[in-house]
Protein backbone atom coordinates (compact mmCIF):
# COMPACT_ATOMS: atom_id res chain seq x y z
CA UNK A 1 0.00 0.00 0.00
CA UNK A 2 1.06 3.53 -1.09
CA UNK A 3 0.68 4.94 2.81
CA UNK A 4 2.82 2.19 4.28
CA UNK A 5 5.93 2.65 1.86
CA UNK A 6 6.43 6.17 1.94
CA UNK A 7 5.52 7.31 5.51
CA UNK A 8 6.88 6.36 9.06
CA UNK A 9 4.06 4.51 10.21
CA UNK A 10 4.31 2.28 14.18
CA UNK A 11 2.34 -0.29 12.05
CA UNK A 12 0.80 -1.02 8.87
CA UNK A 13 -2.26 0.37 7.54
CA UNK A 14 -4.38 -1.43 5.63
CA UNK A 15 -8.37 -0.15 4.23
CA UNK A 16 -10.43 -1.17 1.22
CA UNK A 17 -12.64 1.83 0.93
CA UNK A 18 -11.88 4.32 3.37
CA UNK A 19 -8.93 6.12 5.45
CA UNK A 20 -8.44 8.60 7.85
CA UNK A 21 -4.98 9.56 8.44
CA UNK A 22 -3.23 11.94 10.91
CA UNK A 23 0.85 12.48 10.25
CA UNK A 24 3.02 15.10 10.91
CA UNK A 25 6.26 16.18 8.97
CA UNK A 26 9.43 15.85 10.42
CA UNK A 27 11.53 18.24 9.11
CA UNK A 28 8.98 21.33 9.33
CA UNK A 29 6.23 19.80 11.86
CA UNK A 30 3.36 20.46 9.88
CA UNK A 31 0.22 18.52 10.20
CA UNK A 32 -0.79 16.33 7.61
CA UNK A 33 -4.13 15.34 7.24
CA UNK A 34 -5.38 12.30 4.60
CA UNK A 35 -8.94 11.66 3.73
CA UNK A 36 -9.00 8.16 0.84
CA UNK A 37 -11.90 7.09 -0.76
CA UNK A 38 -11.53 5.20 -3.72
CA UNK A 39 -10.81 7.30 -6.70
CA UNK A 40 -10.08 10.66 -4.38
CA UNK A 41 -7.53 11.92 -1.93
CA UNK A 42 -7.95 15.13 -0.17
CA UNK A 43 -4.99 16.44 1.65
CA UNK A 44 -5.18 19.15 4.52
CA UNK A 45 -1.69 20.54 4.93
CA UNK A 46 -1.05 24.28 4.52
CA UNK A 47 2.81 23.71 3.30
CA UNK A 48 2.23 23.86 -0.93
CA UNK A 49 5.56 21.96 -0.93
CA UNK A 50 5.11 18.98 0.80
CA UNK A 51 1.38 18.90 -0.66
CA UNK A 52 3.78 18.59 -4.11
CA UNK A 53 5.53 16.44 -3.00
CA UNK A 54 3.09 14.19 -2.01
CA UNK A 55 1.02 14.44 -5.30
CA UNK A 56 3.98 13.59 -6.96
CA UNK A 57 4.83 10.49 -5.04
CA UNK A 58 1.69 9.43 -5.36
CA UNK A 59 1.29 9.61 -8.73
CA UNK A 60 4.73 7.57 -9.30
CA UNK A 61 3.66 4.95 -7.11
CA UNK A 62 0.80 4.15 -8.70
CA UNK A 63 1.45 5.13 -11.71
CA UNK A 64 -0.72 8.10 -12.94
CA UNK A 65 0.29 9.87 -15.78
CA UNK A 66 -2.87 12.78 -15.37
CA UNK A 67 -4.13 13.54 -12.06
CA UNK A 68 -5.79 16.90 -11.49
CA UNK A 69 -6.99 18.54 -8.44
CA UNK A 70 -7.98 21.67 -6.65
CA UNK A 71 -6.27 24.15 -4.38
CA UNK A 72 -6.51 26.08 -1.25
CA UNK A 73 -3.09 28.03 0.28
CA UNK A 74 -4.67 31.57 1.48
CA UNK A 75 -1.36 32.04 3.01
CA UNK A 76 0.88 31.65 -0.05
CA UNK A 77 -1.68 33.03 -2.56
CA UNK A 78 -0.99 36.27 -0.20
CA UNK A 79 2.44 36.37 -0.04
CA UNK A 80 2.38 35.85 -3.92
CA UNK A 81 0.04 38.60 -4.08
CA UNK A 82 2.53 40.56 -2.77
CA UNK A 83 5.13 39.84 -4.61
CA UNK A 84 3.09 40.63 -7.46
CA UNK A 85 3.14 44.39 -6.60
CA UNK A 86 6.16 44.59 -5.88
CA UNK A 87 6.44 43.62 -9.31
CA UNK A 88 4.67 46.18 -10.74
CA UNK A 89 6.63 48.76 -8.36
CA UNK A 90 9.80 47.55 -9.98
CA UNK A 91 8.53 47.86 -13.77
CA UNK A 92 6.80 51.22 -13.36
CA UNK A 93 10.41 52.56 -11.94
CA UNK A 94 11.78 51.14 -14.57
CA UNK A 95 9.97 52.82 -16.62
CA UNK A 96 10.59 55.96 -15.46
CA UNK A 97 14.20 55.78 -15.08
CA UNK A 98 14.10 55.18 -18.65
CA UNK A 99 12.71 57.80 -19.50
CA UNK A 100 14.57 59.74 -17.86
CA UNK A 101 17.71 58.53 -19.11
CA UNK A 102 16.60 59.30 -22.71
CA UNK A 103 15.79 63.03 -21.67
CA UNK A 104 19.13 63.38 -19.86
CA UNK A 105 20.65 61.34 -23.48
CA UNK A 106 19.11 64.32 -25.21
CA UNK A 107 19.85 66.94 -23.30
CA UNK A 108 23.70 65.78 -22.73
CA UNK A 109 23.95 65.79 -26.96
CA UNK A 110 22.18 69.75 -26.70
CA UNK A 111 25.00 70.78 -24.18
CA UNK A 112 27.88 68.99 -25.74
CA UNK A 113 27.00 70.90 -29.28
CA UNK A 114 26.48 74.37 -27.17
CA UNK A 115 29.75 73.76 -25.75
CA UNK A 116 31.61 73.24 -29.02
CA UNK A 117 29.92 76.21 -30.46
CA UNK A 118 31.39 78.41 -27.60
CA UNK A 119 34.64 76.62 -27.73
CA UNK A 120 34.34 77.79 -31.43
CA UNK A 121 33.34 81.32 -30.86
CA UNK A 122 35.95 81.55 -28.34
CA UNK A 123 33.31 81.78 -25.88
CA UNK A 124 34.95 80.50 -23.09
CA UNK A 125 32.83 81.40 -20.02
CA UNK A 126 29.08 79.51 -21.95
CA UNK A 127 32.28 77.05 -22.83
CA UNK A 128 32.30 76.18 -18.79
CA UNK A 129 28.97 76.78 -17.75
CA UNK A 130 27.84 73.64 -20.64
CA UNK A 131 30.48 71.81 -19.30
CA UNK A 132 29.15 71.92 -15.96
CA UNK A 133 25.96 71.22 -16.58
CA UNK A 134 27.36 68.16 -18.45
CA UNK A 135 29.00 67.28 -15.57
CA UNK A 136 26.01 67.26 -13.18
CA UNK A 137 23.67 65.71 -15.95
CA UNK A 138 26.71 62.92 -15.61
CA UNK A 139 26.21 62.69 -12.36
CA UNK A 140 22.60 62.05 -12.48
CA UNK A 141 23.26 59.54 -15.49
CA UNK A 142 25.54 57.58 -12.90
CA UNK A 143 23.10 57.57 -10.09
CA UNK A 144 20.16 56.74 -12.30
CA UNK A 145 22.32 53.73 -13.74
CA UNK A 146 22.96 52.06 -10.17
CA UNK A 147 19.20 52.82 -9.33
CA UNK A 148 18.33 51.01 -12.55
CA UNK A 149 20.62 47.67 -11.48
CA UNK A 150 19.80 47.76 -8.39
CA UNK A 151 15.99 47.88 -9.41
CA UNK A 152 16.72 45.04 -11.97
CA UNK A 153 18.19 42.97 -9.95
CA UNK A 154 15.07 43.32 -7.40
CA UNK A 155 12.57 42.30 -9.87
CA UNK A 156 14.33 39.46 -11.16
CA UNK A 157 14.25 38.31 -7.69
CA UNK A 158 10.40 38.84 -7.53
CA UNK A 159 9.95 37.41 -10.95
CA UNK A 160 12.36 33.86 -10.03
CA UNK A 161 9.72 33.69 -6.90
CA UNK A 162 6.57 34.35 -9.18
CA UNK A 163 7.94 31.60 -11.42
CA UNK A 164 8.83 29.25 -7.95
CA UNK A 165 4.86 29.83 -7.26
CA UNK A 166 3.96 28.68 -10.60
CA UNK A 167 5.98 25.64 -10.54
CA UNK A 168 4.59 24.75 -7.07
CA UNK A 169 1.37 25.18 -8.55
CA UNK A 170 2.05 22.56 -11.09
CA UNK A 171 3.48 19.90 -8.97
CA UNK A 172 -0.47 19.96 -7.54
CA UNK A 173 -1.22 17.72 -10.77
CA UNK A 174 0.71 15.37 -12.53
CA UNK A 175 0.83 15.21 -16.53
CA UNK A 176 -0.64 17.55 -18.73
CA UNK A 177 -2.51 19.07 -16.15
CA UNK A 178 0.58 20.06 -14.67
CA UNK A 179 1.62 21.57 -17.84
CA UNK A 180 -1.97 23.18 -18.52
CA UNK A 181 -1.63 24.70 -15.08
CA UNK A 182 2.05 26.23 -15.62
CA UNK A 183 1.74 27.45 -18.98
CA UNK A 184 -2.00 28.92 -18.27
CA UNK A 185 -0.51 30.80 -14.95
CA UNK A 186 2.10 32.01 -17.56
CA UNK A 187 -0.25 33.68 -19.77
CA UNK A 188 -2.07 34.79 -17.22
CA UNK A 189 0.85 36.81 -15.62
CA UNK A 190 1.82 37.95 -19.24
CA UNK A 191 -2.22 39.44 -19.61
CA UNK A 192 -1.33 41.03 -16.07
CA UNK A 193 -4.29 39.22 -15.22
CA UNK A 194 -3.83 38.40 -11.13
CA UNK A 195 -7.55 37.31 -10.63
CA UNK A 196 -7.25 34.59 -13.06
CA UNK A 197 -3.83 33.51 -11.82
CA UNK A 198 -4.90 33.12 -8.53
CA UNK A 199 -7.95 31.33 -10.16
CA UNK A 200 -5.77 29.05 -11.92
CA UNK A 201 -3.14 28.17 -9.37
CA UNK A 202 -6.98 27.04 -7.18
CA UNK A 203 -8.55 25.02 -10.34
CA UNK A 204 -6.30 24.55 -12.63
CA UNK A 205 -4.98 24.94 -16.05
CA UNK A 206 -8.54 24.47 -17.84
Amino acid sequence: MWINQNFLLDEEISADTELDLRLMALRTGCPIFLHMVPGTITIHCEDIDLVGDIVQALAASLNIENMTSTANFPDFIEKLKEVLVKVDEYHNVRQKLTAEMADHSNLIRSLVVRAEDARLMNDMNSMKQSYLKLYDLNRDLVNGYNIRCNNHSELLACLKIVNQGIQKAGRLRVGKPKTQVVTACRSAIKQGDVEKLFKIIECGGV
